[in-house]
């Protein structure tokens, strides 16, 4: 039994107001009745989206349907309805093929039936790219002959600025203009992103759009060369944001009234200059636990910053909660902090307990949270949750140790995931090369050929995956694995640990780098809450939740 999927697409709703969807529907109806001889149909439509992609609802519905078997057939009014991007047609024709559904187009006079049609279809296909592409170049050229004559090439409009039709360039909203001058004064005067953007939010001043601000938004202001009057056009990419080469650039100087001066503006721009210098510099500096903590009280991320040198030397580190500097709302800022000093110890000395447990014959899960929590660091932890210490006595007890030893064998699963992840991109770029030979080269192969082929390889994917899945799932079995804990680097296992009682200050200062890649080795996340270590999860899954005194004061000071 035949039946027709009839497609009508227009980009434009002027197009739609010229009734173009109505008349599309008629004649695709009059065609698959008279012509085709099918008077079972279904329409799809997709009115006001463009043809450069595939990602349209009416689109999606039926390509849902024709899976599904529903359709024999698939009827445009032109060809260039359903696709103006040949590689998003060629998918969908090789999707039509494999569900036997023949594809028509009414105003070109072919369907795909015939090896000519077929043929004819891959042409139109792409003509019809070419076009687009020269379009969007002759629009490109169009805009940046305005931007070199000074005219607003219909961006959205600065703050400090209104659109003028009538000569299409920018003049000064007198209100917004003193806004601007205030952050440019407020810059100059505190130095600071922060700081500024806290004072405009106390303050209740706007953005353009009426919204709180934000550091990005105002270190954009503070870039922009329009408030010295200078037109920059071109600069970045669209879409993902990067900047251009220089040479791309059109830079019209003096082109629009300024609102500040040039040397206010070459002043502010120092500063932030000096300001990102400063903290690149800072990036680099190691801290050991950065991107491990997270904040138990609003769930947010540590932000890591170098606290105050040391009279020896030794600049710890220090760690302050992401909503403090960035809060979603005036009453969400969080003051969670905890320093280095302290919480490394902490750490540390737990990673050695659990080491020492492992080297001691557990005879009950009392004995194992006493040798745990031991050490001047954990005088106010009563205990860890009774799951987290039972896990851990189970693991210790039925695994006989072997877990934790055999480190060598767990070296050669990463060895494995590393090649199986490699063999995996080798393929998945075979997959992509045969998919461009197949559709674009001139020499191309059969079908027959290109379909084997297409099967070895996503065979190949498969399987590839399937061992991933099967290695990945024995590391994260805390049952069966728990040989992380003695891929401590052997330098650092010796006498000096255990013996010469060597703490976290004398291994950082030995090499932070190698204490830094230590603790991603063994830990996934650090929970810390009130400057108290509320839970540490290590890489494979294990959850150790610490129970503090009713009124601890947690890791604070010198202890």
């Amino acid at each position: 039994m035949k039946k027709a999927a009839l497609y009508i697409r227009v980009s434009t709703h002027h197009q739609i107001d010229k009734d173009s969807l109505k008349f599309q529907k008629e004649e695709l109806e009059n065609y698959s009745k008279y012509a085709l001889g099918i008077d079972d149909y279904e329409t799809f439509t997709d009115a006001g989206y463009s043809g450069k992609n595939t990602n349209r609802p009416g689109y999606q519905e039926m390509m849902q349907k024709i899976k599904a078997g529903e359709f024999t057939h698939l009827l445009v009014w032109k060809i260039d309805r359903i696709s103006r991007n040949l590689v998003d047609f060629a998918k969908m024709y090789d999707e039509l093929k494999e569900y036997s559904v023949a594809f028509i187009s009414k105003n070109e006079q072919f369907d795909t039936s015939s090896a000519m049609g077929e043929a004819m279809l891959k042409i139109i296909l792409v003509f019809a790219e070419l076009e687009r592409k020269l379009a969007s170049e002759r629009v490109s050229s169009i805009m940046i002959d305005r931007a070199q004559k000074g005219l607003w090439n219909g961006a959205p409009t600065p703050l400090g600025y209104d659109y003028n039709s009538d000569t299409q360039k920018l003049i000064i909203n007198s209100d917004e203009a003193q806004r601007v001058k205030y952050i440019f004064n407020l810059y100059q005067q505190h130095k600071s992103l922060l700081k500024i953007q806290d004072i405009l939010n106390k303050e209740g001043i706007k953005s353009k759009n009426d919204s709180k601000w934000h550091t990005k938004t105002l270190n954009q202001i503070l870039r922009n060369p329009i408030y010295k009057g200078t037109y920059r056009y071109n600069y970045k990419e669209s879409g993902r944001g990067d900047i251009k080469d220089e040479e791309e650039w059109v830079v019209v100087e003096d082109c629009f009234p300024a609102i500040i001066s040039k040397d206010q503006f070459k002043d502010v721009n120092t500063i932030l200059n000096e300001n990102r210098n400063r903290m690149h510099t800072e990036v680099k500096y190691t801290h050991v636990f950065s991107s491990l903590l997270k904040c138990g009280d609003c769930g947010e991320s540590y932000l890591a910053y170098l606290d105050r040198a040391r009279s020896d030397g030794y600049r710890p580190s220090a760690y302050r909660c992401k909503a403090n500097y960035f809060p979603k709302s005036s009453d969400e800022k969080c003051y969670n902090m905890i320093g280095e000093v302290n919480l490394g110890p902490f750490i540390l000395d737990y990673i050695i307990n659990l080491e020492k447990a492992k080297q001691t014959e557990i005879t009950s899960e009392g004995q194992l949270q006493d040798i745990l929590i031991d050490g001047k660091y954990f005088k106010e932890v009563v205990g860890l949750e009774s799951n987290s210490l039972a896990m851990t006595y189970k693991i210790l007890t039925q695994s006989s140790n072997k877990a934790f030893e055999d480190s060598a064998n767990n070296q050669v699963q990463n060895k494995e995931i590393e090649i199986l992840q490699k063999e995996k991109k080798k393929y998945e770029r075979a997959f992509g090369r045969l998919e461009d030979l197949y559709l674009y080269s001139d020499d191309s192969m059969s079908k027959k050929d290109y379909l084997i082929k297409k099967k070895e390889i996503k065979d190949k994917i498969d399987e590839i995956n399937e061992e991933l899945f099967s290695l990945n799932k024995e590391r994260q079995n805390p049952i069966f694995d728990l040989s992380f804990i003695s891929e401590f680097p052997q330098y650092f296992l010796t006498k000096k640990v255990f013996e010469e009682g060597m703490n976290y200050k004398a291994l950082v200062l030995q090499n932070k780098d190698l204490v830094k890649d230590f603790m991603r080795t063994i830990l996934k996340k650090v929970v810390i809450d009130d400057k108290k270590v509320s839970e540490i999860e290590f890489i494979n899954g294990l959850k150790h939740k610490f129970i503090w005194e009713e009124d601890a004061k947690g890791l604070k000071g010198r202890m």
